[in-house]
Protein backbone atom coordinates (compact mmCIF):
# COMPACT_ATOMS: atom_id res chain seq x y z
CA UNK A 1 0.00 0.00 0.00
CA UNK A 2 1.43 3.40 -1.05
CA UNK A 3 1.37 6.06 1.68
CA UNK A 4 1.17 9.73 0.73
CA UNK A 5 2.75 12.20 3.14
CA UNK A 6 0.59 15.09 4.37
CA UNK A 7 0.96 18.26 2.27
CA UNK A 8 2.92 20.06 5.00
CA UNK A 9 5.60 17.37 5.08
CA UNK A 10 8.64 17.68 2.86
CA UNK A 11 8.75 14.96 0.21
CA UNK A 12 12.33 14.11 1.17
CA UNK A 13 12.06 14.26 4.97
CA UNK A 14 10.43 12.21 7.63
CA UNK A 15 9.40 15.03 9.96
CA UNK A 16 6.96 17.91 9.54
CA UNK A 17 8.15 21.18 8.05
CA UNK A 18 8.77 23.80 10.68
CA UNK A 19 7.00 27.10 10.22
CA UNK A 20 9.23 29.88 8.86
CA UNK A 21 10.52 32.26 11.50
CA UNK A 22 8.31 35.30 11.87
CA UNK A 23 9.77 38.26 10.07
CA UNK A 24 10.22 41.45 12.01
CA UNK A 25 8.16 44.19 10.34
CA UNK A 26 10.25 46.85 8.65
CA UNK A 27 10.59 50.17 10.47
CA UNK A 28 8.49 52.68 8.47
CA UNK A 29 10.87 55.49 9.42
CA UNK A 30 13.87 53.61 7.98
CA UNK A 31 11.86 52.92 4.83
CA UNK A 32 10.98 56.60 4.65
CA UNK A 33 14.59 57.75 4.98
CA UNK A 34 15.70 55.28 2.32
CA UNK A 35 12.96 56.42 -0.07
CA UNK A 36 13.74 60.11 0.50
CA UNK A 37 17.48 59.63 -0.04
CA UNK A 38 17.06 57.51 -3.15
CA UNK A 39 14.14 59.43 -4.62
CA UNK A 40 12.20 56.20 -5.00
CA UNK A 41 8.46 55.69 -4.60
CA UNK A 42 7.20 55.83 -1.02
CA UNK A 43 5.90 52.55 0.42
CA UNK A 44 2.33 52.63 1.71
CA UNK A 45 3.62 52.35 5.28
CA UNK A 46 5.33 55.76 4.87
CA UNK A 47 2.35 57.82 3.72
CA UNK A 48 1.47 59.07 7.21
CA UNK A 49 5.09 60.05 7.82
CA UNK A 50 5.25 61.95 4.54
CA UNK A 51 2.23 64.06 5.46
CA UNK A 52 4.26 65.41 8.38
CA UNK A 53 7.85 65.38 7.13
CA UNK A 54 7.42 65.66 3.36
CA UNK A 55 7.78 69.48 3.16
CA UNK A 56 11.11 69.29 4.99
CA UNK A 57 12.39 66.09 3.37
CA UNK A 58 11.69 67.39 -0.15
CA UNK A 59 12.70 71.02 0.40
CA UNK A 60 14.80 72.37 -2.44
CA UNK A 61 18.48 72.78 -1.62
CA UNK A 62 18.81 75.91 -3.76
CA UNK A 63 17.70 78.07 -0.82
CA UNK A 64 17.64 77.67 2.95
CA UNK A 65 14.62 75.97 4.53
CA UNK A 66 14.13 76.68 8.23
CA UNK A 67 11.87 74.75 10.58
CA UNK A 68 11.26 75.48 14.24
CA UNK A 69 9.72 73.33 16.93
CA UNK A 70 8.25 73.71 20.39
CA UNK A 71 6.77 71.28 22.89
CA UNK A 72 4.32 72.93 25.28
CA UNK A 73 1.42 72.41 27.65
CA UNK A 74 -2.23 73.19 26.94
CA UNK A 75 -1.74 76.65 28.42
CA UNK A 76 1.30 77.39 26.28
CA UNK A 77 4.07 76.77 28.84
CA UNK A 78 7.38 75.10 28.06
CA UNK A 79 8.74 75.04 31.62
CA UNK A 80 7.76 75.78 35.21
CA UNK A 81 8.90 78.87 37.09
CA UNK A 82 11.93 76.89 38.30
CA UNK A 83 12.85 75.89 34.74
CA UNK A 84 11.69 72.27 35.02
CA UNK A 85 10.71 71.02 31.55
CA UNK A 86 11.56 67.29 31.44
CA UNK A 87 9.26 66.11 30.16
CA UNK A 88 6.24 68.17 29.17
CA UNK A 89 5.90 66.30 25.88
CA UNK A 90 5.41 62.55 25.67
CA UNK A 91 7.66 59.92 24.04
CA UNK A 92 6.03 60.31 20.61
CA UNK A 93 6.82 64.03 20.54
CA UNK A 94 10.42 63.25 21.49
CA UNK A 95 10.65 60.79 18.60
CA UNK A 96 9.19 63.48 16.33
CA UNK A 97 11.91 65.91 17.42
CA UNK A 98 14.66 63.40 16.67
CA UNK A 99 13.13 62.71 13.25
CA UNK A 100 13.35 66.42 12.52
CA UNK A 101 17.01 66.36 13.52
CA UNK A 102 17.61 63.42 11.18
CA UNK A 103 16.23 65.40 8.23
CA UNK A 104 18.18 68.65 8.65
CA UNK A 105 21.74 69.77 8.03
CA UNK A 106 21.98 71.77 11.26
CA UNK A 107 20.14 71.99 14.59
CA UNK A 108 20.33 75.35 16.34
CA UNK A 109 19.80 76.45 19.95
CA UNK A 110 20.38 79.68 21.81
CA UNK A 111 23.02 80.10 24.48
CA UNK A 112 20.40 80.13 27.25
CA UNK A 113 19.16 76.66 26.30
CA UNK A 114 22.71 75.40 25.82
CA UNK A 115 23.75 76.47 29.32
CA UNK A 116 20.52 75.45 31.09
CA UNK A 117 20.00 72.04 29.44
CA UNK A 118 23.47 71.05 28.17
CA UNK A 119 21.77 69.22 25.24
CA UNK A 120 23.44 66.62 23.04
CA UNK A 121 21.42 67.64 19.94
CA UNK A 122 22.00 64.24 18.31
CA UNK A 123 19.69 61.65 16.74
CA UNK A 124 19.10 58.85 19.24
CA UNK A 125 15.39 57.98 19.24
CA UNK A 126 15.13 57.03 15.58
CA UNK A 127 17.27 56.01 12.64
CA UNK A 128 19.26 58.74 10.87
CA UNK A 129 22.43 60.79 10.93
CA UNK A 130 22.96 63.55 13.47
CA UNK A 131 23.20 67.08 12.04
CA UNK A 132 25.79 69.77 12.66
CA UNK A 133 25.12 71.43 16.02
CA UNK A 134 24.90 75.23 16.20
CA UNK A 135 24.83 77.45 19.30
CA UNK A 136 23.91 81.14 19.07
CA UNK A 137 26.38 82.70 21.48
CA UNK A 138 26.71 86.42 20.67
CA UNK A 139 28.96 87.27 23.63
CA UNK A 140 31.06 84.10 23.84
CA UNK A 141 29.53 82.64 27.03
CA UNK A 142 29.54 78.97 25.97
CA UNK A 143 31.29 76.93 28.71
CA UNK A 144 34.11 74.68 27.55
CA UNK A 145 32.62 71.89 29.68
CA UNK A 146 29.55 71.49 27.45
CA UNK A 147 28.86 67.87 26.49
CA UNK A 148 28.48 68.73 22.82
CA UNK A 149 32.05 70.08 22.75
CA UNK A 150 33.64 66.90 24.05
CA UNK A 151 31.43 63.97 23.04
CA UNK A 152 33.19 63.25 19.75
CA UNK A 153 29.91 63.65 17.89
CA UNK A 154 28.94 65.87 14.97
CA UNK A 155 30.70 69.22 14.52
CA UNK A 156 29.70 72.17 16.69
CA UNK A 157 29.50 75.72 15.31
CA UNK A 158 29.30 78.75 17.57
CA UNK A 159 27.66 81.84 16.07
CA UNK A 160 29.22 84.97 17.57
CA UNK A 161 28.57 88.67 17.21
CA UNK A 162 31.10 90.02 14.73
CA UNK A 163 33.60 92.44 16.23
CA UNK A 164 37.14 92.87 17.50
CA UNK A 165 38.68 89.60 18.65
CA UNK A 166 36.10 87.42 16.87
CA UNK A 167 37.71 85.65 13.92
CA UNK A 168 36.04 83.16 11.64
CA UNK A 169 37.47 79.68 11.92
CA UNK A 170 36.40 76.05 11.72
CA UNK A 171 34.12 76.46 14.75
CA UNK A 172 33.40 80.21 15.05
CA UNK A 173 30.89 81.87 12.69
CA UNK A 174 30.89 85.68 13.08
CA UNK A 175 27.60 87.39 12.16
CA UNK A 176 26.99 91.17 12.12
CA UNK A 177 24.57 92.40 14.78
CA UNK A 178 21.71 94.79 14.27
CA UNK A 179 21.38 98.26 15.77
CA UNK A 180 20.01 96.71 18.97
CA UNK A 181 23.03 94.42 19.31
CA UNK A 182 21.03 91.28 18.56
CA UNK A 183 21.93 88.78 15.87
CA UNK A 184 19.73 89.00 12.79
CA UNK A 185 18.10 85.58 12.18
CA UNK A 186 18.32 86.08 8.41
CA UNK A 187 22.05 86.78 8.69
CA UNK A 188 22.49 83.65 10.81
CA UNK A 189 20.63 81.54 8.23
CA UNK A 190 22.70 83.04 5.38
CA UNK A 191 25.97 82.36 7.24
CA UNK A 192 25.02 78.71 7.80
CA UNK A 193 23.83 78.31 4.22
CA UNK A 194 27.21 79.62 3.04
CA UNK A 195 28.73 76.61 4.82
CA UNK A 196 26.39 74.24 2.99
CA UNK A 197 23.87 73.96 5.82
CA UNK A 198 20.60 74.68 4.02
CA UNK A 199 18.03 72.73 6.08
CA UNK A 200 18.04 74.21 9.59
CA UNK A 201 16.08 73.24 12.70
CA UNK A 202 15.63 75.98 15.31
CA UNK A 203 15.05 73.88 18.41
CA UNK A 204 15.09 76.32 21.29
CA UNK A 205 14.66 77.99 23.50
CA UNK A 206 11.58 80.17 23.55
CA UNK A 207 13.42 83.44 22.95
CA UNK A 208 15.37 82.05 19.99
CA UNK A 209 12.35 80.42 18.34
CA UNK A 210 10.25 83.54 18.91
CA UNK A 211 12.97 85.76 17.43
CA UNK A 212 13.24 83.70 14.28
CA UNK A 213 9.45 83.67 13.82
CA UNK A 214 9.12 87.41 14.45
CA UNK A 215 11.82 88.05 11.84
CA UNK A 216 9.96 85.97 9.25
CA UNK A 217 12.88 83.54 9.06
CA UNK A 218 10.91 80.31 9.71
CA UNK A 219 9.28 78.36 6.89
CA UNK A 220 7.63 75.63 8.97
CA UNK A 221 6.66 75.57 12.65
CA UNK A 222 5.91 72.35 14.52
CA UNK A 223 4.21 72.71 17.91
CA UNK A 224 3.39 69.66 20.01
CA UNK A 225 0.81 70.27 22.73
CA UNK A 226 0.62 67.91 25.70
CA UNK A 227 -2.60 67.39 27.70
CA UNK A 228 -1.07 69.16 30.68
CA UNK A 229 -1.92 72.43 32.44
CA UNK A 230 0.98 74.06 34.29
CA UNK A 231 -0.62 77.44 35.09
CA UNK A 232 2.60 79.42 35.30
CA UNK A 233 6.14 79.40 33.98
CA UNK A 234 7.88 80.10 30.71
CA UNK A 235 5.73 80.87 27.68
CA UNK A 236 6.46 79.03 24.44
CA UNK A 237 6.17 81.98 22.07
CA UNK A 238 6.61 85.69 22.79
CA UNK A 239 6.05 87.84 19.69
CA UNK A 240 5.58 91.60 19.21
CA UNK A 241 2.22 92.84 20.48
CA UNK A 242 -0.67 93.34 18.06
CA UNK A 243 -3.90 95.27 18.54
CA UNK A 244 -6.16 93.52 16.03
CA UNK A 245 -6.68 89.84 15.26
CA UNK A 246 -6.33 90.61 11.57
CA UNK A 247 -2.62 91.07 12.31
CA UNK A 248 -2.32 87.65 13.96
CA UNK A 249 -0.45 84.83 12.29
CA UNK A 250 -2.95 82.26 11.03
CA UNK A 251 -0.94 80.00 8.70
CA UNK A 252 -2.32 76.96 6.87
CA UNK A 253 -2.08 74.24 9.50
CA UNK A 254 -2.33 70.47 9.64
CA UNK A 255 -3.24 68.75 12.90
CA UNK A 256 -2.01 65.27 13.84
CA UNK A 257 -2.92 63.36 17.00
CA UNK A 258 0.11 61.39 18.18
CA UNK A 259 -0.22 57.87 19.54
CA UNK A 260 0.25 58.88 23.19
CA UNK A 261 -2.22 61.77 23.15
CA UNK A 262 -0.05 64.77 22.32
CA UNK A 263 -1.31 66.89 19.42
CA UNK A 264 1.06 68.08 16.70
CA UNK A 265 0.34 71.32 14.86
CA UNK A 266 2.21 71.65 11.54
CA UNK A 267 2.11 75.33 10.56
CA UNK A 268 3.15 76.50 7.09
CA UNK A 269 4.53 79.96 7.84
CA UNK A 270 6.10 80.29 4.39
CA UNK A 271 2.71 79.92 2.71
CA UNK A 272 1.23 82.68 4.89
CA UNK A 273 4.09 85.01 3.92
CA UNK A 274 3.74 84.21 0.23
CA UNK A 275 0.04 85.16 0.07
CA UNK A 276 0.34 88.79 1.24
CA UNK A 277 2.89 91.09 -0.44
CA UNK A 278 5.42 92.58 1.99
CA UNK A 279 4.40 96.02 3.19
CA UNK A 280 0.80 95.70 1.98
CA UNK A 281 -1.55 97.59 4.32
CA UNK A 282 -4.90 96.61 2.82
CA UNK A 283 -7.03 94.66 5.30
CA UNK A 284 -8.25 92.27 2.61
CA UNK A 285 -4.69 91.12 1.91
CA UNK A 286 -4.00 90.62 5.62
CA UNK A 287 -7.17 88.55 6.00
CA UNK A 288 -6.21 86.48 2.98
CA UNK A 289 -2.73 85.89 4.35
CA UNK A 290 -4.09 84.72 7.71
CA UNK A 291 -7.31 83.01 6.62
CA UNK A 292 -8.37 80.06 8.75
CA UNK A 293 -8.05 76.55 7.30
CA UNK A 294 -11.00 74.97 5.53
CA UNK A 295 -13.60 72.97 7.45
CA UNK A 296 -12.54 69.51 8.55
CA UNK A 297 -13.54 67.76 5.38
CA UNK A 298 -11.26 64.74 5.78
CA UNK A 299 -11.26 63.83 9.45
CA UNK A 300 -9.22 65.52 12.17
CA UNK A 301 -6.37 66.87 10.09
CA UNK A 302 -7.86 70.27 9.33
CA UNK A 303 -5.76 70.80 6.19
CA UNK A 304 -6.48 71.99 2.68
CA UNK A 305 -6.15 68.96 0.42
CA UNK A 306 -7.24 67.92 -3.02
CA UNK A 307 -10.22 65.48 -2.71
CA UNK A 308 -8.71 63.03 -5.19
CA UNK A 309 -5.43 62.98 -3.28
CA UNK A 310 -7.34 62.46 -0.03
CA UNK A 311 -9.10 59.43 -1.52
CA UNK A 312 -5.78 58.02 -2.73
CA UNK A 313 -4.25 58.43 0.72
CA UNK A 314 -7.23 56.76 2.37
CA UNK A 315 -6.92 53.80 -0.01
CA UNK A 316 -3.19 53.61 0.73
CA UNK A 317 -3.91 53.57 4.46
CA UNK A 318 -6.27 50.65 4.05
CA UNK A 319 -3.77 48.81 1.84
CA UNK A 320 -0.71 49.01 4.08
CA UNK A 321 0.24 49.17 7.74
CA UNK A 322 0.16 52.81 8.80
CA UNK A 323 1.95 53.60 12.03
CA UNK A 324 1.06 56.54 14.21
CA UNK A 325 3.84 59.07 14.36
Amino acid sequence: MHTIAPPHWPRDAGEPRRPAAARRPADPWRLYLDAVRSGSRLPNACRALDRIYGPLARAATTAPFVVAQLGQSLDGRIATVTGSSHYISGPEALTHLHRLRALVDAVLVGIGTAVADDPQLTVRHCAGESPVRVVLDPSGRLPSTMRCLADGGPPVLVVRRAGPGVTACERIVPVPAGADGRLDPHAVVAALAARGLKRILVEGGAQTVSGFIAAGAVDRLYVTVAPLIIGSGTEGLRLPEISALTDALRPPTRVHVLADGDVLFDCDLAAARAVAPAGEDDDSHRLLAHRPPAALADGDRGDLRDPARARDEQRAERAGPEHAV
